[in-house]
């Protein structure tokens, strides 16, 4: 699975964040994980609309699975990461992305496509 935060380097928290996401690489090494500055990389990003920090998109094989804010607690994202792991090892394919207007919804899809392996 792909694991992407969105951060900004002016944003405290996403500061604060990165620790965290450094202990979930290490808790569940088997992703591929990557930080994402939504200025520095901002053609990649997209169009997407980061409206809270720190915002995650959790996509397999290009497909989004997950899409929006965490929590910036480690046992939150821990618990996340494996209920879309879950979802991975039954076969879901990802699809709707509830809470998400439509053209948000297409400019995760698109940042998933892009990240694909």
């Amino acid at each position: 699975m792909d694991v992407v935060c969105l951060c900004a380097h002016w944003c405290g928290t996403c500061r604060e964040y990165q620790a965290v996401f450094t202990a979930l690489q290490e808790a569940e090494p088997r992703h591929r994980y990557r930080w994402i500055d939504i200025e520095d990389e901002a053609d990649l990003v997209g169009e997407i609309d980061i409206e809270t920090f720190p915002s995650w998109l959790v996509a397999h094989q290009g497909r989004v699975l997950f899409a929006g804010p965490v929590l910036p607690r480690l046992p939150d994202a821990l618990r996340l990461l494996q209920a879309q792991w879950a979802r991975v090892q039954s076969g879901d394919q990802g699809g709707e992305l509830p809470g998400l207007a439509p053209d948000q919804a297409q400019a995760y899809r698109a940042l998933a496509h892009a990240l694909a392996p």
